[in-house]
């Protein structure tokens, strides 16, 4: 479980600014499930607005369309919490705002909407990252499983993300 206490929320927030600062990179988010926690704890970061561009809150299947570009064809054949669904909406959160950075989040935080085949603590992720806007970068994407109420699994989400994020720049 990543420790979401608001002090380590503050250090990857501050972690994830001086590695886009280092970089002269940019970043964009596109959140379903975390309804923009993660655009709130880099934002809290002074000077966030030279390296923030945007995020997008995609709560609906018509909002991931409409807005980050998803196809109904993606959503309809994986479901809205999945990978192919967080991969496009992570190229799309990166294409529209044209950065090098755009992280995705989907998923079941609870206390209802899960299945057998996807509980409630189900989260997708995806990490679309170009060192240059004209390549075509790499996308990772993973699925999780948080435990905890409806706050914690968004917490943990939020955190893992960023979390993620940084131990992608290493590799």
């Amino acid at each position: 479980m990543v420790n979401n206490t608001p002090s380590n929320q503050h250090t990857l927030a501050e972690k994830v600014a001086v590695s886009l600062i280092e970089r002269g990179w940019t970043i964009s988010l596109a959140e379903s499930c975390t309804g923009g926690l993660v655009c709130a704890a880099l934002t809290e970061v002074a000077g966030s607005s030279d390296w923030f561009e945007r995020g997008y809150i995609t709560y609906s299947n018509p909002a991931k369309t409409s807005c980050l570009g998803v196809r109904a064809e993606t959503i309809d054949s994986f479901g809205a919490v999945s990978e192919p669904v967080a991969t496009a909406m992570a190229q799309g959160a990166q294409h529209n705002a044209n950065v090098n950075v755009a992280i995705a989040i989907t998923g079941i935080a609870g206390p209802t909407g899960g299945s057998q085949e996807k509980p409630v603590g189900t989260i997708c992720f995806a990490w679309a990252i170009r060192s240059h806007l004209q390549d075509p970068g790499n996308i990772t994407a993973c699925t999780m499983h948080f435990s905890g109420d409806r706050q914690k699994i968004r917490e943990q989400a939020r955190d893992y993300a960023l979390t993620q994020f940084l131990e992608l720049l290493k590799t």
